[in-house]
């Protein structure tokens, strides 16, 4: 029951702490206050953001696995497969925004401090912004699967 009430804690966690970094992500990704120190700045958040990720992962399926009522039980909810799409969904934007973070410092290093145009940044900071909406949408399916709508209670 405590490693129950454990797993859930740092799930929880680590959700919160995701909701941060995107949002941190997403005010500081302006073409207006773009710089070298943004850029240097917003790779370390993403880094820290895709860290979260990975712990809400690992935390969830930890969760599943160990969850009182059983693996079987949890795989069969269709609640937690509509979490699991979304939160996959919301990873590949992710994958993107890193990518493209990652192709604006090879290029800052590589043409003597060259930053992204403008209309760059702000296709990256719609994708930040789509994946900080679609992360709101989660706990909706978590509520409805924690209280068996949808699926067996």
């Amino acid at each position: 029951m405590i490693s129950e009430a454990i797993l859930s804690y740092l799930h929880l966690s680590a959700i919160l702490a995701m909701v941060v970094f995107i949002t941190s992500e997403g005010a500081i990704c302006r073409p207006e206050w773009f710089n070298a120190a943004v850029l240097k700045r917003m790779l370390r958040v993403d880094l820290i953001y895709m860290i979260c990720g990975a712990a809400v992962a690992i935390t969830g399926v930890t969760r599943i696995i160990l969850g009182a009522k059983g693996a079987d039980w949890y795989i069969a909810q269709p609640m937690l497969h509509a979490k699991v799409l979304l939160f996959l969904i919301v990873g590949i934007y992710s994958v993107r925004v890193s990518i493209a973070l990652q192709k604006w410092q090879g290029r800052f290093e590589d043409e003597n401090g060259a930053l992204p145009d403008e209309a760059e940044i702000r296709r990256v900071r719609r994708m930040i912004l789509i994946e900080a909406h679609l992360i709101m949408i989660i706990p909706l399916f978590a509520v409805l699967f924690a209280r068996g709508i949808f699926g067996a209670a």
